[in-house]
């Protein structure tokens, strides 16, 4: 019988599998395996972080006792070298990404970024080995479901029982994980003796849902005073959680002075990485634009990033962007449509009026189509309604 969801997921990550990822990926393997700890810590605090979302843990649980998907989640437990090559592989990869979708939603790519820095893969890598290893921390799970017979309360009960133990599992660089309830990271970059401290980006969040009521006090006649000090620490909190901002100097001397796990640095390690080629996929989100509410307006606290965008596309000439526009599914998908389409357009014409030419860019509104979050609840809401950018030409 298991005991410790953490001992049974850990127990699907050994030398086996990290020595089959290492020659797969042509790394260490001990860059893997610090990479699959830190990505299953982060899967397992994902878990802990949301296991009271109405609904949330329900779908968990489903996902690992559905008919077509214990079988080959069973098989891992014999052989979990399957999960990362072969035929296997393949069948398991749907199963992993819908598992990470769920946890991770539209912060994907921050989650990324952060296991990159820390195991040192470097944020694409590490956003493939989060893929490999979603199957694995899955197996781990259900073996635990099937070994204690857990029913979702006992799933939920054991991973709140074992946030202490997570704690002490964590690799080096990760600190506070479960402090105050809310996950939160602190990155230990290999090869800096004082590595800058950042706070982990799940609660953003929570943090984005909160911003917007910031603005909402902000445009009110008459706010209490002590409702404006909340709202004032909330968007401080917000800013807080995109990471510590550094300046970075572009190809044509300009200096900006723009956050660790904002869109900006997303972008130029986009542009700069010559491995990454450009695709139909890959979509940053925009983190700082804010409109009137359900207008396509831009509010003046969305310039500092409409400024830094258009100073990177000053200094790479031949890139070419699409900026996409998103709304939940509240309301009529016809009006939700005109608002996504006006928003990304505005956007768009934002950029045009400082310097950069048309032909570069590219609007589409896309409507409710592609949630990245659960249109259920009000965070996945908050997650859906966003302006996006994709690199459509190097």
């Amino acid at each position: 019988m298991s005991s410790s969801i953490i001992d049974s997921v850990m127990g699907f990550l050994g030398p086996q599998v990290s020595s089959a990822l290492a020659s797969q990926m042509g790394e260490s393997s001990e860059t893997i395996q610090r990479g699959l700890q830190g990505g299953a810590a982060a899967m397992l605090s994902g878990l802990a972080s949301k296991a009271d979302e109405p609904g949330f843990i329900g779908q968990v649980f489903g996902m690992l006792t559905n008919p077509s998907a214990t079988g080959a989640l069973s098989g891992l437990a014999s052989n979990p070298v399957s999960a990362v090559t072969g035929g296997a592989a393949s069948s398991l990869g749907d199963l992993g990404g819908k598992f990470l979708s769920l946890i991770f939603g539209s912060r994907m790519g921050a989650v990324s970024d952060a296991i990159g820095q820390f195991s040192g893969l470097g944020a694409s890598k590490a956003g493939s080995l989060l893929s490999m290893a979603a199957p694995l921390v899955m197996g781990g799970l259900s073996k635990f479901v099937q070994d204690n017979n857990a029913s979702p309360a006992t799933l939920i009960g054991s991973l709140k029982n074992d946030t202490p133990k997570l704690q002490g599992l964590l690799p080096a660089g990760f600190r506070g994980l479960f402090s105050g309830g809310i996950p939160s990271l602190s990155l230990a970059v290999p090869g800096q003796a004082a590595a800058t401290t950042n706070k982990w980006l799940w609660p953003v969040v929570i943090l984005a849902a909160l911003l917007l009521s910031v603005l909402w006090f902000f445009n009110r006649k008459e706010p209490p005073k002590e409702t404006m000090q909340n709202a004032a620490n909330t968007a401080s909190s917000a800013m807080s959680a995109l990471g510590d901002f550094f300046k970075t100097k572009l190809p044509d001397g300009v200096e900006l002075n723009i956050p660790q796990f904002g869109v900006e640095n997303k972008l130029l390690a986009f542009i700069q990485d010559s491995s990454k080629p450009v695709d139909d996929t890959t979509w940053f989100n925009f983190d700082r634009l804010t409109f009137d509410t359900g207008k396509a307006t831009l509010q003046s606290t969305s310039e500092e990033q409409l400024n830094n965008i258009a100073a990177i596309l000053k200094a790479y000439p031949s890139v070419h962007l699409k900026l996409g526009g998103y709304t939940d599914n509240t309301g009529d998908p016809a009006a939700n449509m005109a608002l996504s389409t006006a928003r990304a357009k505005n956007v768009m014409d934002a950029l045009v009026a400082k310097g950069i030419d048309a032909s570069r860019l590219a609007s589409e509104g896309y409507g409710d189509q592609y949630p990245v979050g659960d249109n259920a609840t009000e965070e996945g809401r908050q997650q859906n309604r966003r302006i996006a950018l994709r690199v459509t030409q190097k």
